[in-house]
């Protein structure tokens, strides 16, 4: 987190000049050369520089999700799709 100084700082530049966020270098600067580094835990950081939040993480681990899913079906046929159900009777509906 920034010192209160460095946040009213950036506030009152906000108003009318951009400031620019690095997360490479992990500073925040103005136009005036105002330069406030920052911390934040490399996960993040990582995820920010991506572009990823939680679904895009997700998503761009669908292979491994699809191979593990694969590995299910084949493994444990018992707990998947509609052979997870296979056996199974369901009073009053007909089913099995």
């Amino acid at each position: 987190m920034l010192p209160q100084d460095a946040i009213d700082r950036l506030l009152a530049v906000a108003q009318d000049q951009p400031i620019t966020v690095d997360l490479e270098t992990m500073t925040v600067t103005t136009p005036y050369q105002d330069r406030f580094p920052f911390e934040l835990d490399a996960f993040r950081r990582q995820c920010l520089m991506e572009g990823l939040d939680e679904v895009g993480l997700t998503l761009a681990r669908d292979t491994q999700i699809s191979k593990y899913e694969a590995g299910v079906a084949e493994h444990r046929p018992w707990m998947s799709g509609e052979r997870a159900h296979a056996g199974i009777v369901v009073e009053g509906t007909g089913r099995t």
